[in-house]
């Protein structure tokens, strides 16, 4: 084995630097926050129905999907705020892209929750 590329220090600290990714987001970005809020209640809701295991599986999955679609849309804009301060109609595109990733894994986490608490919660 070649030791070369493998040291389980650097595997260590790029685990670090990802929770500091993860801290970063949910201090500094309002739209992260909201979606964590969103989540919690989710989590709590599925709790307090007794879900089964795939429609836990659902739920995790699309707030996964919602979170990690709204760090890249961060990251995404924090990137070309540094490469184009100004205004720049093609940054505008790249911007606008990445906020709609975050929101077509929105509706999926809505028409997933609507499918799976609707029913329940009105029993």
């Amino acid at each position: 084995m070649n030791n070369q590329n493998f040291s389980i220090i650097d595997r260590i600290k790029s685990f670090k630097y990802a929770f500091q990714g993860l801290k970063l987001f949910f201090m500094l970005d309002h739209n992260g926050r909201v979606h964590l809020v969103a989540a919690v209640i989710a989590i709590g809701l599925s709790f307090y129905l007794k879900l089964s295991a795939l429609e836990w599986i659902a739920i995790l999955g699309v707030i996964s999907a919602v979170i990690v679609a709204e760090i890249f849309n961060s990251a995404v804009e924090k990137l070309a705020d540094v490469v184009s301060p100004d205004f720049h109609p093609k940054i505008k595109i790249v911007k606008d892209l990445a906020a709609a990733a975050v929101l077509v894994a929105a509706f999926l986490a809505l028409a997933v929750g609507a499918i799976i608490f609707i029913p329940k919660l009105l029993l």
